[in-house]
């Protein structure tokens, strides 16, 4: 009899640590609906899955977040997510400090989010002094992910917003109270146009596309900056 207990111990410590696994790694999707996936899929919009692969798993993903943190931007790493229909967030971040107050960010791959904090640290920050007198304490922007394919564009093709590897720019605000918005301000009092056309300027030296008023209609109203592209400024 003391070898058939001694076996059904067995079984139960190996049940154990197989739940312990499951709580440490998550359950299968499968798992977390339920009542099965047909229920799940008819309650509403598919809603976004983890991917299998782990987030910063790249050497190269690696060097950005240690660049980020180098650079002394506060952010929180993102976990890879499949949107659905072709969009997706792979190695990115929720940046939560770039020096000055930003509105809107949501995940921005990891290149984006360094390579804009250096634009705000070392030319908005700096333009402002310069042109305008007083200082930048809000950045404000129309957001950065987004799952739609490109505004006027004939080919159907998705957005970099789409990836999470764009962000619109839609204006500052200043220390004394005063907001300098694309929209006005790209064509207004001279101080303002000088401020945004030297912050255009330092864009194009820092992200792959950068697109403002000049550009089409659709962008009259901020600067719209992505990783994709080669040095494209319009």
């Amino acid at each position: 009899m003391a070898k058939p207990a001694f076996l059904r111990l067995r079984v139960l410590i190996a049940s154990a640590a197989a739940l312990a696994l499951s709580a440490c790694f998550g359950a299968p999707e499968v798992m977390k609906g339920g009542t099965g996936s047909k229920q799940a899929a008819s309650s509403g919009p598919k809603r976004p899955q983890v991917s299998g692969a782990p987030s910063f798993n790249s050497p190269e993903a690696q060097q950005c977040a240690f660049d980020l943190k180098q650079a002394g931007v506060k952010f929180t790493p993102l976990p890879n997510q499949d949107h659905g229909g072709g969009c997706s967030s792979i190695d990115s971040v929720k940046l939560l400090d770039v020096g000055t107050p930003t509105s809107g960010l949501g995940a921005m791959t990891c290149p984006l989010a360094r390579n804009f904090a250096a634009w705000a640290r070392y030319a908005v920050k700096p333009a402002a002094r310069q042109y305008l007198g007083t200082e930048v304490v809000r950045i404000e922007t129309y957001g950065t992910y987004s799952c739609r394919n490109i505004y006027g564009g004939r080919s159907g093709r998705l957005s970099q917003h789409a990836y999470s590897n764009a962000v619109d720019v839609a204006g500052f605000v200043l220390a004394d109270g005063r907001r300098i918005m694309l929209d006005g301000g790209w064509k207004g009092d001279r101080a303002s146009q000088e401020f945004l056309r030297a912050l255009h300027k330092s864009a194009c030296r820092r992200f792959g596309t950068v697109l403002g008023p000049d550009y089409n209609a659709a962008h009259y109203n901020h600067f719209h900056f992505d990783m994709s592209g080669n040095g494209y400024c319009r």
